[in-house]
């Protein structure tokens, strides 16, 4: 699990094709690696991968291949900036929302628009993820958590402050890009919960016959051995 708190912009410095269409990826982060050991949690763009070794200040990973087509890391390149973040440990700060590194979809940069002191950003958002995303909510892009300052049918908006400018990819993005995106994960939950969004109708309720008796609340009340509503007198 992570924050979307960007600890790190990394630098990938070597990508080897490996069987079966995945690939092995090596990333210089001395910060994320200081601490790290095999078997630990990086998120990289977004992405949770595994450490598999450790050299110096870089660490390599195993992408499987489904992950190189369904999100945007198979787009990679030597020398491309990564976002970076360690998994959240019990007791550590919730900066953003919960991310799992579970990207959902791919999106694509569509405009930017400065401003004095920030700038807001749009991306295309795939149909299928739009049900997730709300005015005020959460969204991941390339693993930086962000609040959504507006969205349409197949599309979303950022404001991005110089902080995240700065110290994550997101300020050099160019339009065009391709991003990966995850939603915020308990939006999923709810959905599941109320049975694929739909809410419960008339026919879904129990009958009249089904439901429990009433409980006689002064008659329970009054029981011998059962304290008053609001505990002892």
């Amino acid at each position: 699990m992570f924050t979307g708190i960007v600890e790190e912009l990394g630098a990938v410095i070597r990508i080897a094709e490996s069987a079966e269409d995945s690939a092995v990826v090596t990333i210089d982060g001395p910060l994320v690696v200081a601490d790290a050991k095999p078997g630990d949690s990086i998120a990289v763009n977004g992405v949770c991968l595994t450490v598999v070794e450790l050299a110096g200040g870089t660490f390599t990973a195993d992408v499987m291949g489904e992950t190189l087509r369904r999100s945007a890391l198979g787009a990679l390149r030597v020398g491309d900036r990564v976002n970076l973040e360690r998994a959240a440990i019990l007791g550590s700060h919730l900066g953003g929302h919960l991310v799992q590194g579970h990207v959902n979809g791919v999106g694509e940069l569509l405009a930017r628009e400065p401003a004095a002191r920030w700038e807001t950003v749009r991306f295309r958002l795939p149909t299928d993820l739009a049900r997730y995303v709300v005015t005020k909510g959460s969204i991941t892009v390339d693993g930086v958590s962000l609040t959504v300052a507006g969205v349409g049918p197949d599309w979303f908006e950022v404001g991005l402050i110089p902080t995240t400018l700065r110290l994550t990819t997101l300020g050099s993005r160019s339009i065009g890009d391709i991003v990966n995106l995850e939603v915020d994960v308990l939006a999923k939950y709810v959905e599941r919960l109320l049975g694929g969004g739909q809410l419960a109708g008339p026919a879904d309720l129990p009958a009249a016959d089904d439901l429990p008796a009433a409980v006689d609340l002064p008659a329970a009340v009054d029981r011998p051995g059962t304290a008053p509503v609001g505990g002892p007198a």
